[in-house]
C-alpha cells in the first residue's frame, strides 16, 4: 500500500480522528482545571482587620475565607496590645479566595528608651530633642533661675529622669524651665484657625502649656477631629497681650468657618479646611 492510500484509508483517518479528539478533550479539562485552580473571576475585597484581636482576626479571616500569617509586631497606642496594627494588602484590596493576609499587631509589651539628657538644653533645642527621640513633650514648668528657658529638670509622672532612665516610647517628658530672676512673660500666639496639632507646636514654641480643648457639636466624626480648626482661644490673642511662661492656653474647635471670628487674621476654606493668612484690608494696600 502506498503511502497516499494509506493517509486516506479509513484506519488511518478513523485513528486521527481519535487522536484529535483526545487532544481536544484534554485542552478542554487543562482549561477546565486551570479556570477552578486559579479562580478566575472570584476576587473579593479584603475585610478590615485593623484593630481586631487574635481570636476575631481568625474568625474574621474564616468567614472570608483568607489566609493570614503574623509577620510582625509594634508597639502602639492606637489599637490594644495583641490586636492587628496594620494589614497587607489593605482593607478593600481585592483578591482570591485563600490568599495569605500579612498582619502586624500591636506588642503585648511596651517599647522601653533610653532617655536623652535634656538638661541645660535651651527649650527648642530640648523640645526636637524629645520628638526625635520619640517621645512627646509634656508639662512645663518655670522657676526663678539666672537662666532662661534652659531645661533644669526633666520629669516622669513626678519623678526626675537622668539619661541612664528608660521609659515607654511615646511617653510625654515634663520639663521645669528656668524663667530668669524676674517675671518673664512671652507674646499670647495667635491660634485662631489652626489645627490641632499646628496649635500644639504654636503653644509649645511659645513657652506655653495646652489647657484643656473642646469640640463643638459641628465636630461628629473622626474626620471632623482631624478637620477641626481653633474658633476660640483663652487668653485671646491681641497686640502686645503676654503670658507668664509656662501658663495654659484653653482652645474651642469646630469645623464651621462661620464660627471664626470676623477680624480673625487667619481664614478657613471649608472646602479643603486649607489655612491661609488673611488678605490684607484693601485701604491699606492702595
Amino acid at each position: 500500500m502506498s503511502l497516499k492510500e494509506f493517509i486516506f484509508s479509513k484506519v488511518f483517518i478513523k485513528n486521527l480522528s481519535i487522536a484529535v479528539a483526545l487532544l481536544v478533550g484534554i485542552i478542554l479539562v487543562l482549561l477546565i482545571w486551570l479556570n477552578i485552580y486559579t479562580k478566575h473571576g472570584q476576587a473579593r475585597p479584603v475585610p478590615n482587620f485593623y484593630g481586631l484581636s487574635l481570636k476575631e482576626t481568625a474568625r474574621l479571616a474564616k468567614k472570608s475565607r483568607l489566609k493570614y500569617e503574623i509577620v510582625d509586631s509594634v508597639y502602639t497606642t492606637a489599637v490594644a496590645a495583641g490586636c492587628v496594627a496594620e494589614q497587607n494588602p489593605p482593607a478593600g484590596f481585592k483578591v482570591k479566595s485563600r490568599r495569605r493576609i500579612m498582619l502586624t499587631i500591636n506588642a503585648f509589651h511596651p517599647e522601653m528608651i533610653r532617655v536623652p539628657n535634656l538638661v541645660g538644653l535651651p527649650y527648642k533645642q530640648a523640645v526636637l530633642t524629645i520628638q526625635t527621640a520619640g517621645f512627646e513633650v509634656g508639662e512645663r514648668k518655670y522657676i526663678p533661675d539666672l537662666s532662661v528657658d534652659f531645661v533644669i529638670k526633666q520629669l516622669y509622672k513626678g519623678k526626675e529622669l537622668t539619661d541612664k532612665d528608660s521609659i515607654q516610647k511615646g511617653s510625654a517628658i515634663d520639663l521645669v524651665l528656668g524663667k530668669g530672676l524676674s517675671n518673664q512673660r512671652t507674646p499670647v500666639p495667635n491660634l485662631l484657625g489652626l489645627k490641632l496639632d499646628a496649635a500644639k507646636n504654636a503653644i509649645l514654641f511659645s513657652s506655653l502649656n495646652l489647657g484643656a480643648f473642646i469640640y463643638d457639636k459641628s465636630v461628629t466624626s473622626g474626620k471632623d477631629t482631624l478637620n477641626a480648626f481653633v474658633v476660640k482661644q483663652n487668653p485671646e490673642y491681641k497686640d502686645n497681650a503676654t503670658l507668664q511662661l509656662g501658663s495654659g492656653i484653653y482652645l474651642w474647635f469646630s469645623v464651621d468657618s462661620a464660627k471664626l471670628p470676623v477680624d480673625s487674621t487667619r481664614i478657613v476654606r471649608p472646602d479643603s479646611l486649607v489655612i491661609e493668612e488673611k488678605k490684607k484690608e484693601e485701604s491699606g494696600l492702595m
